[in-house]
C-alpha cells in the first residue's frame, strides 16, 4: 500500500516551494551544505542529468575521483565548483528529475544552487566583473551614450583590446559581445493613450512592452519588429511608464537584495497597468520567466506580484491565444523555407509549449526545426573567461543539429543563445529574431 501511494505521489505535477530567502537562515553555510549533501547523493545515485548543463559532469568526476567514489569523498569546498556551473536553467527541475516536489525526497537542484549562491553572495559579496556584468541598467545606459556607443562597439571587435579585457577583466576574447545602440526601444515606442481594444478570450488586446535591458539597448530592431507585428493584429503596443533590469541576472549572481529592489521599481508599475486594462508582455524568456515564476516563489503572499504574474505573456504564447479565438492575421506574403530553431531553456520550462513554432508553421512553404537542448549561454556564463570554452562544448550539439539541417534562417527566442549558436556554426550567418522573421512573412 505504501509503494502505491508513493507512486502515485510521483505521478503528481511537479510543484515549487517559496523560496525563504528573507529567513536568515536560508543563508547558513553549513546548513546549505549539508543539503548539497543529501542531493548530491541522490543526483550521483540517479545521472539523468548528465547531458544537460556542466554542473552536473562536475559532480559526477568529483565523486567518481574521489577514494571513496562516493559523496562522502568529496571535499566540502569542491561543491562550489558544481555550484559555479549552474546556471538556473531548471531543465532538470522540469524535464528530468524524478525526484522533484511532491515527492518525498523534495529535491529541487536549481533553487538548492540558488540558496548556496545566495549564501556565498552574502558571505563574500561577487567580483568586480561580475557585479558589472550583472548590472545590465547601469552599463547600457552607458555603453548608450551617443558617441560612446560607437566606441564601445568598436573596442569590443579590436583583437589588442580584447586581449586586455580578458587579461584584465576576465570576459573571454572570443565570446560574442552585445552591440550598443544609443537610440534604445523604448523612446522608439513611446507612450500611447487607447480607448478601445479588441478582447480575445483572456487577453484585452492592448499590450504594455516591458521592453527588458537587452532588447531596449542591445536589439531594439527585433523590438520594433514585434511591436509592428502586434500593431499589424491589430494590437495596440505602449512603454511602461518607467522599467528596471527584471532582476534575473542579480537572482543569477545570488544578489537577493538586489532582485527585491528591482521588483520594487516593476511591480507597482506593471500592476497599475494591468489595473488599467493592459496585458504585459516581455520579448526575453528569461524577463517572462522572472515574473511568471521567480518573483511569486519570492513573495508569494504579495498581491501585485501575483497580478503580474497571471498578466505577463510571452510574445508567441499571445500570438497563439489570439489565434485560438480568430484573431490572428494569417495573411502571410513570404515564405520562410526551413527554419532552425533554437528552443530557449527559460521558454520551456514556462510550460506553455512551443508556441514560436507553432505560430511561424502558419506561414506556408515553411518548415520549422526545433532544437530542445540548451546553448549554454545563459546571458554571463559563455562570457566569462573560465566558462566560455565549456560553453562552446555544450552549444556544439546546438550547431550541429544546425549544420545539419541546411536551414534558410537560424533563430532562438532567447537572442543571446541565437548570436551563440551562430558564433558555433559560424558559417558566416547570424541568427535573427523569430519575431523578425515573422515580420518578414507579413511583408511589412
Amino acid at each position: 500500500m505504501a509503494g502505491e501511494e508513493h507512486r502515485e505521489g510521483s505521478l503528481e505535477a511537479p510543484t515549487r516551494h517559496p523560496i525563504d530567502w528573507q529567513n536568515p537562515d536560508y543563508y547558513d553555510e553549513q546548513k546549505v551544505l549539508s543539503e548539497m549533501e543529501r542531493v548530491f547523493d541522490v543526483c550521483h545515485g540517479c545521472r539523468r542529468c548528465v547531458s544537460l548543463c556542466h554542473a552536473f559532469p562536475t559532480l559526477f568526476d568529483l565523486v567518481d575521483e574521489s577514494e571513496t567514489m562516493e559523496v562522502d569523498g568529496v571535499a566540502k569546498e569542491d561543491y562550489w565548483k558544481v555550484v559555479d556551473h549552474c546556471y538556473l536553467c531548471d531543465l532538470c527541475f522540469l524535464t528530468k528529475c524524478p525526484y522533484v516536489p511532491p515527492h518525498e525526497w523534495d529535491i529541487d537542484f536549481p533553487h538548492l544552487m540558488l540558496q548556496a549562491k545566495a549564501a556565498r553572495f552574502k558571505k563574500d559579496g561577487a567580483s568586480l566583473r561580475d557585479k558589472v556584468l550583472s548590472s545590465t541598467d547601469t552599463v547600457g545606459r552607458l555603453a548608450g551614450i551617443p558617441v560612446i556607443s560607437g566606441i564601445v562597439n568598436t573596442m569590443n571587435r579590436n583583437k589588442m583590446f580584447r586581449g586586455a579585457l580578458e587579461d584584465e577583466f576576465g570576459v573571454h576574447h572570443d565570446a560574442v559581445l552585445p552591440k550598443y545602440y544609443s537610440h534604445p526601444l523604448r523612446s522608439r515606442i513611446g507612450r500611447k493613450v487607447v480607448d478601445k481594444a479588441e478582447a480575445a478570450g483572456a487577453t484585452t488586446g492592448k499590450v504594455a512592452l516591458f521592453a527588458t535591458c537587452y532588447i531596449n539597448r542591445n536589439e531594439p530592431g527585433s523590438g520594433e519588429d514585434l511591436v509592428a507585428v502586434l500593431e499589424h493584429n491589430g494590437i495596440p503596443v505602449t512603454a511602461l511608464p518607467e522599467e528596471r533590469c527584471c532582476g534575473m541576472p542579480k537572482l543569477e549572481l545570488g544578489d537577493m537584495e538586489a532582485v527585491a529592489r528591482a521588483k520594487e521599481v516593476n511591480i507597482p508599475v506593471m500592476a497599475r497597468m494591468v489595473d488599467a486594462g493592459w496585458d504585459l508582455m516581455a520579448p526575453i524568456p528569461s524577463c517572462v520567466l522572472m515574473f511568471k515564476q521567480e518573483l511569486p516563489l519570492m513573495f508569494p503572499d504579495d498581491a501585485e506580484v501575483a497580478k503580474v504574474q497571471k498578466a505577463i505573456y510571452d510574445p508567441f504564447e499571445y500570438l497563439m491565444l489570439r489565434h485560438k479565438h480568430g484573431k490572428l492575421n494569417t495573411d502571410f506574403r513570404n515564405p520562410l523555407g526551413k527554419v532552425a530553431y533554437h528552443v530557449a531553456c527559460h521558454q520551456r520550462v514556462q510550460r506553455i509549449g512551443m508556441k514560436t513554432r507553432d505560430v511561424l508553421q502558419l506561414v506556408p512553404d515553411t518548415e520549422v526545426m526545433a532544437i530542445e537542448r540548451c546553448s549554454g549561454h545563459d546571458g554571463t556564463y559563455a562570457v566569462k573567461k573560465e566558462f566560455h570554452e565549456i560553453s562552446m562544448k555544450l552549444v556544439r550539439p546546438v550547431a550541429k543539429r544546425v549544420q545539419q539541417a541546411d536551414a534558410d534562417h537560424v533563430t532562438s527566442d532567447c537572442v543571446m543563445a541565437g548570436h551563440h549558436i551562430a558564433h558555433a556554426v559560424a558559417d558566416g550567418r547570424d541568427s535573427v529574431h523569430p519575431m523578425t522573421l515573422l515580420r518578414k512573412a507579413y511583408g511589412i
